[in-house]
């Protein structure tokens, strides 16, 4: 006697509502895409900070200098100079290739503390989001602490206790961020920890670690990246920050933030040059503003 191959009236069920979640995710993602098409101001910023990015990578093939070599013969050079088409910085060296070269460390600076605090603070949020209880309790009245003290007067507090360098100032704004995105993550953990399909999820046995990796990390991610995103604008302000205050990074390296705190005694003589740090640090900020306001549009179902 052969054994019967029809699927089971459940087994089809569940085939079908997979495909029905597979469509919706993918029809929900195209929709996201075509907002973002629709959205000038976004792609404009996007393709800038692109172009930033391949510059700052680029800088050992594009830099037409060597970017620690000076004189004093040629500094504070205006900008249109032959072969220093932005001029020269207080030493003598060329400040296009300065530029190029301080975007690396001003970029890492003000990536990757972020990428740490969302890694870090969605943990922790996720986790006082679902657990709840005394958990929440000790996880969020611990971020009410950091909260009590500004952004940049707690960086500044814990890079000077630290020392300078860039290492202690990456740690210093991870801190700084870090309850941020906990409260974030907290907030939208909690508002789908109560859901049917988590409470069907539950119902079916299942741990409470595959619940979160399976069910509620998948809804809280984008909200929570996204916020992340507009961190980037701040943590690369307060970055320049440090380093302008000597917190940072250290002479002779190029950082747009150092760089701003050496040619300062020059605005009077290159005002033009000694603000070029300035307006790259303004410029990748701004887009990186509008680029998290556009994602977010974009990812809301409603927009």
């Amino acid at each position: 006697m052969s054994m019967s191959t029809t699927p089971s009236a459940a087994e089809a069920e569940l085939a079908v509502q997979a495909r029905q979640a597979a469509v919706k995710s993918q029809g929900y993602w195209a929709g996201v895409w075509k907002r973002l098409r629709r959205d000038p101001v976004t792609i404009g910023c996007a393709l800038v900070l692109l172009a930033m990015f391949l510059a700052i990578v680029l800088a050992p093939m594009i830099a037409p200098h060597d970017p620690y070599q000076g004189s004093m013969i040629r500094r504070l050079r205006a900008i249109g100079t032959p072969n220093y088409p932005l001029g020269t910085d207080e030493l003598g060296r060329d400040m296009l290739t300065r530029l190029l070269y301080g975007g690396r460390l001003s970029w890492f600076m003000g990536i990757v503390p972020v990428v740490f605090a969302f890694v870090i603070g969605t943990s922790l949020g996720v986790l006082a989001g679902f657990a709840g209880g005394k958990v929440n309790m000790a996880i969020m009245r611990t971020t009410d602490i950091f909260y009590a003290f500004p952004s940049v007067l707690l960086a500044v507090a814990i890079s000077g206790a630290l020392g300078a360098g860039i290492l202690n100032a990456i740690l210093a704004l991870t801190l700084v961020f870090i309850p941020q995105i906990i409260r974030v993550a907290e907030s939208v953990t909690t508002g789908v920890r109560n859901l049917d399909f988590v409470d069907a999820a539950r119902a079916s046995g299942a741990s409470a670690f595959t619940i979160v990796r399976v069910h509620v990390l998948g809804n809280v991610l984008g909200p929570i990246f996204v916020y992340a995103t507009s961190l980037i604008s701040v943590c690369m302000i307060l970055a320049s920050g440090l380093s302008f205050l000597g917190l940072g990074t250290k002479p002779p390296e190029p950082e747009w933030g150092l760089m701003l705190n050496t040619l300062r005694t020059a605005i009077y003589v290159q005002p033009w040059v000694a603000v070029l740090p300035g307006v790259c640090i303004f410029i990748t900020s701004i887009c990186f503003n509008l680029l998290s306001d556009g994602l977010r549009q974009a990812m809301d179902v409603k927009a």
